[in-house]
């Protein structure tokens, strides 16, 4: 069986991270507060910031602002991607009403269905992986303003 990839393994321990957060919420009985999913950026930056140094230190000199790129999007979007799947199955199999709940706190005559919500949830988790893959890289990228990269381009 081939090793699983760094991207998948951060993706699989930031989802579980998610997973956990929103759990011990829903035993407390504030998931149903959006306001706390504010903490959930911070649960997929750390992990995304540790799987771009992990791949860094893995690829050594072959390492490229591109290679980095790609796994800080990797990982967070296997992240999202699980999260979602499993809020998915948490708000129509676990607590069927969960999404009345959640809805309850905007007023609204609105009608607004599981699938509406779960695409909410994806998109909110690509948008941030975007964000913080895009700040990472710029703490993370090697400077061109060094006399060794001076003398690479001449």
């Amino acid at each position: 069986m081939k090793k699983l990839g760094v991207p998948l393994i951060y993706g699989i321990v930031i989802a579980i991270g998610l997973i956990a957060y929103f759990l011990i919420l829903s035993l407390l009985g504030l998931h149903v507060n959006p306001v706390f999913s504010l903490f959930n950026p911070a649960i997929v930056g750390i992990g995304m910031y540790m799987a771009i140094i992990a791949s860094r230190k893995k690829m050594g000199n072959k390492y490229k602002y591109q290679k980095g790129f790609k796994i800080g999007l990797k990982t967070g979007f296997t992240a999202t991607i699980l999260f979602t799947i499993f809020f998915g199955i948490y708000s129509t199999e676990l607590n069927p009403g969960f999404i009345n709940k959640l809805l309850s706190v905007w007023d609204t005559s609105w009608h607004i269905s599981i699938g509406m919500v779960l695409f909410t949830v994806a998109i909110m988790g690509f948008a941030t992986t975007v964000v913080l893959t895009l700040a990472f890289m710029q703490l993370l990228k090697d400077s061109w303003n060094t006399k060794e990269a001076k003398k690479h381009e001449l």
